[in-house]
C-alpha cells in the first residue's frame, strides 16, 4: 500500500484539484471485503467522486457493495459518466476466474449505441485490459481477446469523439493505437512489470509507482503520466 499512499499524496498536491478519480481495476489482490474497505477509506482523502471498474483480481458484487458500482447480479457492468467537458465510458473486460479479458457482443453493441447518443462530447473509454498487443508473449496471452479487440476497434472508428482508451493490467506505461484512437496502459501504484520480451514467467521490477492525469485542454484530451518518487 506504500505506493498507493504516495500516489494519493501526489494527487492531493495537484492544482487545480482533479474533478474525479478513475481506478481501472485490480483494486484488491484477493477481492476481500477488508481489502476493499481499506482502499475506500484511503481514497476518501482525495475528496473527489471515485469511478471504478473491475480487474481480473476483483469481484463485481464486492465493488457494488463498497463503491456503489451498479449491481448486475454478477454480470458485466458497463456505464457512462458525464464529467462536464468529458464523457467517461467504463467497460467491463473481466472473465470470472480468468486473467485474460473479453467484452462480448452485448457490451460492444451497447457501446456503439451509447457513443452514438453523444457524438459531440469528448470521450474517454476506460477498461481494465488495454486493447493492445505488447510484444511480450506472457502479457499478450492474458490480454483482451483478439476478436474483441478487433471488434472494439471497428466500433470506436465510427465515433470520432472518442480520443483515448485507457486501462491498467500490464503494470507499465505502454501506448498504442486502435481504430485510429490512442490506447494508453497506465503504470501501477503497486509494482511495475519488467520490460523483457524473452521472459518465461512474469516478473515485477523495482520501479516507482505512477498514475495518469487526464485533462481537457483547448477542447482536446491530454494525458500525463506522473511518477511517484
Amino acid at each position: 500500500m506504500d505506493g498507493l499512499a504516495e500516489a494519493i499524496g501526489s494527487v492531493r498536491e495537484i492544482r487545480p484539484r482533479p474533478d474525479a478519480v478513475l481506478v481501472t481495476g485490480d483494486l484488491a489482490d484477493h477481492a476481500s471485503d477488508d481489502e476493499y474497505e481499506q482502499l475506500r477509506e484511503m481514497l476518501t482523502a482525495l475528496d473527489a467522486p471515485i469511478h471504478v471498474l473491475p480487474g481480473n483480481h476483483d469481484d463485481r458484487r464486492a465493488l457494488s457493495r463498497h463503491f456503489g458500482v451498479p449491481d448486475a447480479g454478477g454480470e458485466p457492468v458497463y456505464h457512462s459518466v458525464d464529467l462536464g467537458p468529458l464523457r467517461l465510458v467504463l467497460l467491463d473486460t473481466t472473465i470470472p476466474g480468468e486473467d485474460s479479458g473479453a467484452l462480448g457482443s452485448d457490451q460492444l453493441d451497447w457501446l456503439d449505441t451509447e457513443l452514438a447518443e453523444a457524438p459531440d462530447t469528448l470521450t474517454l473509454i476506460a477498461l481494465h485490459h488495454p486493447p493492445l498487443v505488447t510484444g511480450m508473449a506472457l502479457w499478450d496471452a492474458i490480454g483482451l481477446e483478439a476478436d474483441d479487440r478487433d471488434r472494439l476497434g471497428a466500433v470506436i472508428e465510427r465515433h470520432p469523439q472518442v480520443r483515448c482508451l485507457v486501462g491498467g493490467h500490464f503494470h507499465r506505461t505502454i501506448t498504442g493505437e486502435l481504430g485510429g484512437k490512442t490506447v494508453l496502459a497506465v503504470p501501477s501504484t503497486y509494482a511495475q512489470s519488467l520490460l523483457d520480451f524473452t521472459l518465461d514467467q512474469l516478473e515485477l521490477a523495482a520501479e516507482p509507482a505512477a498514475f495518469a492525469l487526464h485533462t481537457v485542454v483547448d477542447a482536446e484530451l491530454v494525458s500525463h503520466i506522473q511518477v511517484v518518487r
